[in-house]
């Protein structure tokens, strides 16, 4: 189906480039690495997402680095997820505060 692979429980010194070097072992493809960072302060928040170059290589990502340790930590590596739709911000649906 995809080829995009959500990776949880990383290490927060984990760069793209290790990612890169870790998900490319036996010859697989990655074509993108994102870590995903906190919008306030820019740190990373533990967790990634890989596009790989074929759903043969995403597959085999999954099977070979799932629960393997990886900077002390055992990975979770599964297809990605298409993220739900998300609902308004918060407030008032009139438009406006309350008025007294």
């Amino acid at each position: 189906m995809g080829t995009r692979l959500y990776v949880g429980n990383l290490p927060y010194t984990t760069d793209e480039e290790q990612l890169k070097t870790l998900f490319s072992e036996g010859g697989r493809q990655v074509t993108e690495v994102r870590i995903v960072t906190d919008r306030d302060t820019g740190r990373p928040r533990g967790f990634a997402f890989v596009e790989m170059g074929s759903q043969a290589d995403a597959d085999a990502a999954v099977n070979a680095l799932n629960g393997k340790e990886f900077g002390g930590r055992a990975l979770t590596v599964n297809e990605a997820r298409e993220q739900a739709p998300r609902r308004g911000g918060g407030g008032d649906r009139r438009g406006g505060g309350r008025r007294f």
